[in-house]
């Protein structure tokens, strides 16, 4: 699955750039812009997480009762932001055109948004080695969407659109205060998708430590019978 997103990641990305050269405008912009997307911060962490943690498993975690706490706490933060990426585009945006700087690449846009999420959901449901992640763990998850936003609201009428130039630019039509609405329908935005991931967060970290509470009880009755 990291591969495959990895993948799906350089795919939308040479798109882009081959786009942006083919109509010359600024690569550098379109490659900052690139990056900028939650959805390309989210897979981009969630390839890394899963590479870390399959290289974790195969070398010390066969032999291991549970995750590494920091280890626990990253899958606990990336399959927070993939559920909520695959939640807001499936609901939101899968048919708004987003200014990427290019047609998305059907494939790399379905691995992203869908099966990917839908990979990392099932990973909070049956992944093993669970850890019971304490509460405060919820800082350290929603630390990163939060400096995201304030990057995104302040880079946004610093940036002009390479697409349409406009002398400003932001990731999302829900983030650009220059819609209809304006920032009242920005900030409702942000404090709804900010509930979403509090809400997706305290899930994944409530049925990790359900599963490894679980996981403890199921290894009692073993320890008995050795015993």
């Amino acid at each position: 699955m990291a591969a495959l997103i990895v993948a799906a990641i350089v795919a939308q990305l040479a798109k882009s750039v081959g786009t942006s050269i083919g109509l010359g405008r600024d690569v550098g912009t379109t490659i900052a812009n690139f990056f900028s997307f939650f959805t390309i911060l989210s897979n981009a962490s969630a390839a890394v997480v899963l590479l870390v943690a399959a290289i974790w498993f195969w070398t010390r975690g066969r032999d291991a009762d549970r995750e590494p706490t920091g280890l626990a706490v990253a899958l606990a933060a990336v399959s927070t932001y993939m559920i909520i990426t695959g939640i807001v585009y499936n609901t939101l945006l899968r048919n708004v055109v987003l200014p990427q700087g290019s047609e998305p690449v059907w494939w790399s846009n379905e691995v992203m948004h869908l099966i990917a999420p839908l990979f990392l959901l099932a990973d909070v449901f049956f992944g093993p080695l669970r850890r019971a992640l304490p509460w405060r763990s919820l800082w350290w998850i929603v630390a990163f969407p939060i400096v995201w936003v304030v990057y995104t609201m302040v880079r946004g009428p610093l940036v002009t659109n390479p697409v349409s130039g406009d002398p400003f630019w932001y990731p999302y039509p829900f983030l650009n205060p220059n819609n209809p609405g304006g920032w009242p329908s920005v900030i409702l935005y942000v404090i709804g998708i900010a509930i979403a991931i509090v809400a997706v967060a305290s899930f994944v970290v409530w049925w990790g430590r359900r599963s490894a509470d679980r996981a403890v009880v199921a290894s009692v009755p073993q320890t008995a019978d050795m015993l």
